[in-house]
C-alpha cells in the first residue's frame, strides 16, 4: 500500500504539488517506522570526543550565490547541518531552524542548509528559487549552500565525511531523507545524527546547543 501511494505521489503534476506534499507527509511517518522495526540501528552519542580522521574544515563548499564558503570559518562553533528541500512535508522545519538560528547564532552556533534533490524530486528548483523560496515564506537568515547531492556516486564532500566512518571517525550512516541534522562541536568532530522528523526545537539539540 505504501509502494502505491508513493508511486501516485510521484506521478502527480506539479500543479497538484500541494496534495502531493500531504501525502507524503502522512506516509514518511510510516516509512521511518518500518525501517525501525526492521532493526536498523540508532546513531550513536560522540561522548568520548571521537576524533575524525578526516578535517572538516578543509572542506570546501559553495553558498546559495555561487560564492566560495569558508567552512574553516566555522571553527570554534556548533553547527548543525541540514539538507533541506521545498516541496517536502518537513519543509515548515525552516520556521523551527530560522527561530533556533536567530536564538543562538550569538552563542557560537550557526546552521548550514544543504538544499538537495536526492528525495523524490522534493528540491527541483534552481539556487536563486530555493533562495527565493526560503527568503519570501520563512525569512530564512542562516547560510544556504549551492544545491547538492546527499547521496549516490555524486555525492557531495561534505557528506561524504558526515556518513562515512573512515571520514568522521564516529559511524557510517546514510541520509534518510530531507532535513536530517547533523550536529558538529566547536571542534569539527561528529557529535549527533538527528531524523528528519525531530524538530529543530527538540529540547535534546537545545540542551546540546547550550551544553559547555
Amino acid at each position: 500500500a505504501i509502494g502505491i501511494l508513493v508511486t501516485a505521489a510521484l506521478l502527480m503534476k506539479k500543479k497538484d504539488m500541494s496534495y502531493r506534499q500531504s501525502i507524503l507527509k502522512t506516509i514518511y511517518p510510516v516509512i521511518m517506522w518500518s525501517g525501525k522495526a526492521a532493526g536498523k540501528k540508532q546513531t550513536l552519542i560522540n561522548k568520548d570526543q571521537v576524533k575524525p580522521s578526516a578535517s572538516f574544515y578543509a572542506l570546501q563548499s559553495l553558498d546559495i550565490n555561487g560564492k566560495a564558503f569558508d567552512i574553516a570559518s566555522l571553527k570554534g562553533k556548533k553547527v548543525l547541518i541540514v539538507n533541506t528541500a521545498s516541496k517536502c512535508g518537513l519543509t515548515p522545519q525552516y520556521k523551527e531552524l530560522e527561530a533556533l538560528y536567530r536564538e543562538y547564532k550569538d552563542s557560537n552556533f550557526v546552521i548550514i542548509g544543504f538544499p538537495a534533490n536526492n528525495f523524490m524530486a522534493q528540491e527541483p528548483g534552481t539556487d536563486g528559487e530555493i533562495a527565493a523560496f526560503c527568503s519570501r515564506n520563512y525569512g530564512v537568515t542562516f547560510p544556504m549552500m549551492s544545491k547538492i547531492s546527499v547521496k549516490g556516486k555524486d555525492m557531495h564532500p561534505v557528506y561524504k565525511f558526515l556518513t562515512s566512518l573512515s571520514e568522521n571517525g564516529l559511524e557510517d550512516n546514510e541520509v534518510k531523507w530531507n532535513f536530517q541534522k547533523y550536529l558538529l562541536d566547536e571542534n569539527g568532530f561528529l557529535v549527533r545524527v538527528i531524523s528528519p522528523t525531530t524538530l529543530p526545537n527538540d529540547p535534546e539539540i537545545i540542551t546540546w546547543i547550550k551544553s559547555k
